[in-house]
């Protein structure tokens, strides 16, 4: 049976397909190795390995990456995975020419002093002038299920069971936006599921990078769809 982590992952994110160009031209940029923090079941790991990059997948569920591991074994890919919080992970003397943080995966600290422990860890596991690109997101307003035009659920069937993640409210809590989403499958207790992004923009981030020993250059863009807000994507230079 697939772990409900993998389903609710794959339904929520998995479908997001926007940024993989960016990812690609990152990757062929660097000069070395590509890091994917927060690869989660390997959405962006397993497609740049389908185009010869060398990849390791680092995600703190060892679920999300159990299920990378088994796709790429079946895709006939080479995906090394490690299992380990963002802020102290500790790859040896493996270094990087590209680190990346797709889909929003650094709002997921909390705070400023969870943001430096992962950029300072990142900077020791780069090439010299290697890069960490750090998507961040564009739009965190708030609204709630009251609201005109609320979002269209991710849906996915897994096994026969459909599955539906709906976006009910993005409530305001200072520095967090906590993202509410109602998740249902059939035959299931709906389930109610909060994530929290700090609020953090790409002038802030730059700041915080400096005091990590990396430069701001110009970031990438990623623009909105009628699904997806966009994303600036942070690049920083060690």
């Amino acid at each position: 049976m697939t772990a409900a982590a993998v389903i609710w992952h794959d339904v929520e994110c998995g479908g997001y397909a926007e940024d993989l160009e960016l990812w690609r031209a990152l990757a062929a940029e660097a000069d070395g190795p590509v890091l994917d923090v927060g690869a989660g079941t390997g959405r962006v790991a397993l497609d740049l390995a389908a185009r010869g990059v060398e990849v390791v997948a680092l995600d703190v569920d060892a679920d999300l990456l159990a299920a990378l591991s088994e796709r790429a074994a079946a895709a006939g890919l080479t995906v090394e995975t490690a299992c380990a919080d963002a802020r102290w992970f500790d790859l040896g003397g493996r270094r990087f020419g590209l680190i990346a943080v797709p889909m929003q995966t650094l709002q997921l600290l909390p705070d400023a002093e969870a943001r430096g422990a992962f950029l300072r860890t990142a900077r020791r596991h780069l090439r010299e002038g290697g890069v960490v690109a750090a998507a961040l997101a564009d739009a965190l307003d708030s609204f709630d299920a009251e609201s005109d035009g609320l979002p269209e659920p991710d849906v996915a069937t897994v096994d026969g069971v459909q599955y539906s993640s709906l976006p009910l409210a993005v409530v305001d809590e200072g520095g967090r936006a906590a993202i509410h989403r109602l998740r249902q499958a059939d035959g299931a207790p709906e389930e109610h599921d909060v994530i929290r992004l700090a609020r953090v923009d790409a002038a802030m981030l730059a700041e915080e990078a400096e005091a990590a020993g990396l430069e701001a250059q110009t970031a990438r863009r990623i623009p909105a769809t009628d699904v997806y807000v966009g994303s600036t994507v942070v690049i920083l230079r060690g």
